[in-house]
């Protein structure tokens, strides 16, 4: 049984991830993946993974553009390159991709079918099946660009694929899920994310089965011809009825300005999480404490990553609060911090390999981590989102920031001349590049 679980409306962004970056994307996303189905099993990371709130979250954590369309193709090759290693001791296989990737997915579920046992060719309908609805059966105006489809060794499976709409710069990312799913054709989706576009051809719509219905009918007593001159005779003044028994599905809509404002982050979730890495440090963290420069630095990214991996579904309404953990790529809203991104991964990597030998200390403090910060969160003050996002500017060449356009450099001195002009002979000098500039000067 399957079902679609939601959607998200992002910006349509171009560009590609630098391989600084998407190294350690594969690297977290996986070590994230990996404690997720240690804590909960892995139809809570598939069904996580259906969600385009945890989604968007997730990607974003892991130092993507916090509102753009890049973080559906950047995780889900993050996922696919990261997991293959695990396959076998996880049980989860990562398909498809943007473009030709996505055409190669069939193929790719027979292919792991035959090795691990599941019905491949089943499964390979499944896909063109998810497919078509979203670009036929769904009439909003989205051309299908990107097919994930990822599946377990006992043929449950979450899909996630985008389409894109260049008359207004949108993507729409649709989600799936095995689990629950009646039909392809009514109310399928688990969620879409995107903005509203007035009405639309929507034939998975249980108000659309008579419509379903009358098509079959139509093309197999009139046929092709009969048709069209059925046509002409329809009312296009014949409106379905407003009430409807689908229910609503979760659904994102990421704004276009790439800055991270106050209005983009719940506050008090961020003030809860500061000072859970404040509170839990000195008792569970006073190793990575002694980590020069970055330690406590560290415990905060942790804690943002501790909420990715034991956070409830309401608790990721506002993605851009986890960009705060490492940056994003273009230097919104800060270069990604890259010793503390390292230390995030090891602290967890490390967390995690023992708790498989039966070690659990570690993973349960990271687990403890986010239950103090939700516990703190009714009453902590902190910084506003500006502050924090000025200081953690101030200081990211001692993280070592690092954008798409290069590293962070430390702030001029009040009294130093003018960028360009040598102190001592005051001649003209070329400009040392800005690499917390934003991606419009590009």
């Amino acid at each position: 049984m399957t079902q679609r679980s939601g959607s998200a409306d992002l910006p349509l962004h171009g560009g590609r991830v630098p391989r600084w970056l998407g190294d350690r994307m594969t690297r977290l996303g996986a070590v994230i993946c990996e404690a997720v189905v240690q804590d909960y099993g892995r139809d809570e990371l598939l069904r996580r993974l259906a969600h385009p709130f945890w989604f968007q979250s997730f990607g974003a954590v892991m130092g993507m553009d916090w509102h753009s369309s890049g973080i559906t193709t950047s995780v889900i090759g993050a996922l696919k390159r990261g997991l293959q290693p695990l396959s076998k001791e996880l049980g989860l296989h990562v398909c498809g991709g943007r473009g030709r990737h996505s055409r190669a997915t069939p193929g790719e579920l027979v292919a792991i079918g035959e090795r691990v046992g599941f019905d491949g060719a089943a499964l390979s309908r499944a896909s063109r099946l998810v497919a078509k609805v979203d670009s036929a059966a769904v009439q909003d105006g989205f051309q299908l660009y990107l097919h994930g489809f990822i599946v377990a060794d006992d043929g449950k499976w979450v899909v996630v694929q985008q389409g894109m709409k260049d008359a207004t710069a949108t993507a729409r990312r649709y989600h799936w899920l095995s689990e629950g799913l009646g039909s392809f054709v009514e109310a399928p989706h688990a969620a879409i994310d995107g903005p509203a576009q007035g009405r639309i051809v929507n034939l998975t719509d249980r108000r659309a089965a008579p419509s379903r219905r009358a098509q079959l009918d139509l093309l197999a007593t009139l046929g092709p011809d009969g048709i069209v001159r059925e046509l002409a005779a329809l009312d296009p003044q014949r409106e379905a009825p407003a009430n409807s028994d689908q229910p609503l599905l979760p659904h994102l809509v990421m704004p276009r300005h790439h800055d991270v404002r106050s209005g983009d982050v719940v506050l008090r979730r961020l003030h809860g999480t500061l000072a859970a890495a404040a509170d839990r440090a000195p008792s569970d963290f006073a190793d990575l404490l002694l980590v020069p420069g970055v330690g406590a630095r560290a415990v905060k990214s942790l804690a943002m990553v501790a909420e990715v991996v034991h956070g409830a579904p309401c608790r990721f309404t506002d993605p851009a609060r986890f960009s705060l953990a490492h940056g994003g790529k273009d230097g919104h809203p800060f270069p990604v911090p890259i010793k503390v991104y390292d230390e995030t991964i090891r602290v967890l990597r490390t967390a995690v390999a023992k708790a498989k030998l039966g070690e659990t200390e570690e993973l349960g403090a990271i687990r403890r981590l986010d239950a103090e910060a939700r516990r703190l969160e009714r009453q902590a003050t902190g910084p506003s989102v500006t502050e924090l996002i000025a200081e953690e500017r101030r200081q990211s060449h001692l993280y070592g920031g690092r954008t798409v356009f290069g590293e962070a450099v430390a702030p001029r001195l009040r009294n130093a001349p003018p960028p360009g002009m040598d102190r001592v002979s005051s001649k003209p000098q070329p400009d040392r590049p800005s690499t917390t500039r934003s991606a419009g000067s590009r």
